[in-house]
């Protein structure tokens, strides 16, 4: 069992994107979508320091549906819509 005790404060907005497909923040969209260039342009100084933990949690713990690619991002949310 893994302890994502450092990133707690993200998860609530994981949650919500895989539940009800609600688009996260910036950052986060950015790491769902794989884009390491831009999620460290927008991290702030807490959250860069813990993008190796959310990698693992989104790796672990997320649908590997809804996560990897902008595509993947878009195609999982547009299911929301339907």
């Amino acid at each position: 069992m893994n302890n994502y005790d450092a990133i707690a404060h993200l998860i609530p907005s994981f949650d919500r994107y895989v539940q009800h497909k609600i688009p996260t923040g910036g950052f986060l969209e950015a790491c769902l979508a794989n884009d390491l260039k831009e999620a460290v342009g927008r991290a702030d100084s807490r959250n860069i320091r813990l993008l190796p933990e959310i990698v693992a949690y989104m790796y672990n713990e997320l649908p590997f549906d809804c996560w990897g690619s902008p595509e993947r991002v878009k195609r999982f949310l547009k299911r929301g819509e339907e």
